[in-house]
Protein backbone atom coordinates (compact mmCIF):
# COMPACT_ATOMS: atom_id res chain seq x y z
CA UNK A 1 0.00 0.00 0.00
CA UNK A 2 1.10 3.31 -1.24
CA UNK A 3 -0.23 6.52 -0.56
CA UNK A 4 1.07 9.63 -1.72
CA UNK A 5 0.15 13.30 -0.05
CA UNK A 6 -0.15 16.52 -1.90
CA UNK A 7 -1.18 20.05 -1.94
CA UNK A 8 0.00 21.93 0.75
CA UNK A 9 1.66 25.13 0.81
CA UNK A 10 1.72 28.29 1.87
CA UNK A 11 -1.79 30.55 2.06
CA UNK A 12 -2.77 33.41 3.52
CA UNK A 13 -5.19 33.43 6.28
CA UNK A 14 -8.57 32.96 5.48
CA UNK A 15 -7.68 31.46 2.23
CA UNK A 16 -7.87 28.07 1.04
CA UNK A 17 -6.06 24.65 -0.40
CA UNK A 18 -7.17 21.54 -1.37
CA UNK A 19 -5.00 18.30 -0.30
CA UNK A 20 -4.79 15.02 -2.21
CA UNK A 21 -3.82 11.49 -1.26
CA UNK A 22 -3.62 9.13 -4.02
CA UNK A 23 -3.63 5.46 -2.85
CA UNK A 24 -2.25 2.55 -4.79
CA UNK A 25 -1.87 -1.38 -3.57
CA UNK A 26 -5.03 -1.48 -2.02
CA UNK A 27 -8.79 -2.19 -2.59
CA UNK A 28 -9.49 1.61 -2.03
CA UNK A 29 -13.18 1.60 -2.90
CA UNK A 30 -13.77 -0.50 0.06
CA UNK A 31 -11.56 1.27 2.70
CA UNK A 32 -12.07 3.71 5.40
CA UNK A 33 -10.01 6.60 4.68
CA UNK A 34 -8.54 9.53 7.31
CA UNK A 35 -6.75 13.02 7.25
CA UNK A 36 -4.43 13.43 10.20
CA UNK A 37 -2.36 16.56 10.91
CA UNK A 38 0.70 16.55 13.95
CA UNK A 39 2.37 19.96 14.92
CA UNK A 40 5.66 20.60 16.41
CA UNK A 41 6.11 17.93 19.79
CA UNK A 42 2.35 17.58 19.33
CA UNK A 43 0.81 14.27 19.07
CA UNK A 44 -1.03 13.46 15.57
CA UNK A 45 -4.70 14.23 15.48
CA UNK A 46 -7.33 12.91 13.20
CA UNK A 47 -9.08 15.62 11.15
CA UNK A 48 -11.45 14.10 9.06
CA UNK A 49 -12.54 10.72 8.48
CA UNK A 50 -15.16 8.95 5.72
CA UNK A 51 -16.20 5.72 4.53
CA UNK A 52 -16.02 3.61 2.08
CA UNK A 53 -19.80 4.86 1.33
CA UNK A 54 -19.22 8.58 2.16
CA UNK A 55 -19.80 9.99 4.84
CA UNK A 56 -17.68 11.97 7.19
CA UNK A 57 -17.02 12.72 10.29
CA UNK A 58 -15.13 16.21 11.15
CA UNK A 59 -12.73 16.91 14.64
CA UNK A 60 -14.62 19.98 16.25
CA UNK A 61 -11.95 22.28 15.66
CA UNK A 62 -12.13 22.16 11.50
CA UNK A 63 -15.79 21.27 11.63
CA UNK A 64 -17.65 24.07 8.86
CA UNK A 65 -14.34 24.75 7.08
CA UNK A 66 -12.74 21.52 6.29
CA UNK A 67 -14.56 18.95 3.51
CA UNK A 68 -13.25 15.54 2.80
CA UNK A 69 -14.04 14.04 0.24
CA UNK A 70 -13.08 11.16 -2.24
CA UNK A 71 -13.31 9.79 -5.80
CA UNK A 72 -12.73 6.26 -5.81
CA UNK A 73 -12.36 5.41 -9.28
CA UNK A 74 -9.45 7.82 -9.40
CA UNK A 75 -8.90 6.52 -6.01
CA UNK A 76 -7.79 9.69 -4.62
CA UNK A 77 -8.75 10.91 -1.59
CA UNK A 78 -9.06 15.08 -1.08
CA UNK A 79 -9.55 17.51 1.77
CA UNK A 80 -10.68 20.87 0.99
CA UNK A 81 -9.53 23.39 3.56
CA UNK A 82 -11.52 27.10 3.54
CA UNK A 83 -11.16 29.71 6.13
CA UNK A 84 -7.92 28.48 6.63
CA UNK A 85 -6.27 30.04 10.17
CA UNK A 86 -2.62 30.12 11.62
CA UNK A 87 -3.66 27.71 13.91
CA UNK A 88 -4.26 24.72 10.86
CA UNK A 89 -0.20 25.42 10.14
CA UNK A 90 0.68 21.76 10.04
CA UNK A 91 1.81 18.66 8.48
CA UNK A 92 -1.32 16.89 7.27
CA UNK A 93 -1.11 13.01 6.76
CA UNK A 94 -3.48 10.74 4.98
CA UNK A 95 -4.25 7.36 6.59
CA UNK A 96 -5.78 4.19 5.68
CA UNK A 97 -6.02 0.77 7.92
CA UNK A 98 -6.05 -2.33 5.60
CA UNK A 99 -5.06 -5.99 6.24
CA UNK A 100 -4.56 -5.50 9.84
CA UNK A 101 -2.41 -2.25 9.93
CA UNK A 102 -2.21 1.42 9.67
CA UNK A 103 -0.62 2.78 6.48
CA UNK A 104 0.23 6.57 6.24
CA UNK A 105 1.18 8.82 3.42
CA UNK A 106 4.20 11.12 3.56
CA UNK A 107 2.72 14.19 4.61
CA UNK A 108 2.28 17.73 3.19
CA UNK A 109 2.68 20.83 5.09
CA UNK A 110 0.48 23.28 5.25
CA UNK A 111 1.57 27.27 5.88
CA UNK A 112 -0.77 29.50 6.74
CA UNK A 113 0.54 33.11 7.09
CA UNK A 114 -1.88 35.79 9.25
Amino acid sequence: VQLQASGGGLVQAGGSLRLSCAASGMNFGIAAMEWYRQAPGKERELVATIASGGSANYADSVKGRFTISRDNGRRRLYLQMNSLNTEDTVVYYCKTHVWSRDFWGQGTQVTVSS
